[in-house]
């Protein structure tokens, strides 16, 4: 292969891995507006809440500084949220969220991520606390 034919490879793929940032980073934004529409279900308000606290939190499953499976949540994690919270919110909510999201930068989603992050990381933690007392409790 020639190193023309090689740099125009890697420009494509570094070119496509960069459109398929910029709309997952749309994607996350729009169910953040899904997340907070009134017509979407509590369960799908859950999901949503939790994938776009995740994409936005420093904090992952597997830190970044780990070699390949640092950032492998990154790849799984968020975009199978994503999928999971994309089937559950309806439809006609989905739609009007992408269609602002495209429309609007996510200045407001910096002031209230951060909110997002601590609610839901907050929640996890609860619930881990809780378990954690019952199950010392009951020993």
């Amino acid at each position: 292969m020639s190193p023309n034919t090689e740099g125009r490879l890697r420009g494509g793929l570094v070119d496509r891995w960069r459109r398929v940032a910029r709309e997952l980073k749309s994607e996350i934004y729009a169910l953040y507006l899904a997340y907070r529409d009134p017509r979407t279900p509590w369960y799908a308000r859950l999901v949503a809440g939790l994938v776009v606290a995740y994409a936005l939190s420093p904090v992952d499953l597997i830190p970044d500084p780990i070699p390949v499976l640092g950032h492998l949540d990154d790849l799984v994690v968020v975009p199978l949220g994503v999928i999971l919270a994309v089937k559950l919110i309806p439809r006609e909510v989905l739609t009007e969220s992408r269609r602002q999201a495209a429309l609007s930068p996510p200045s407001e989603l910096g002031r209230w991520g951060l909110l997002i992050v601590v609610a839901a990381w907050g929640s996890i933690l609860g619930v881990l606390l809780v378990l954690l007392g019952r199950l010392l409790g009951a020993g």
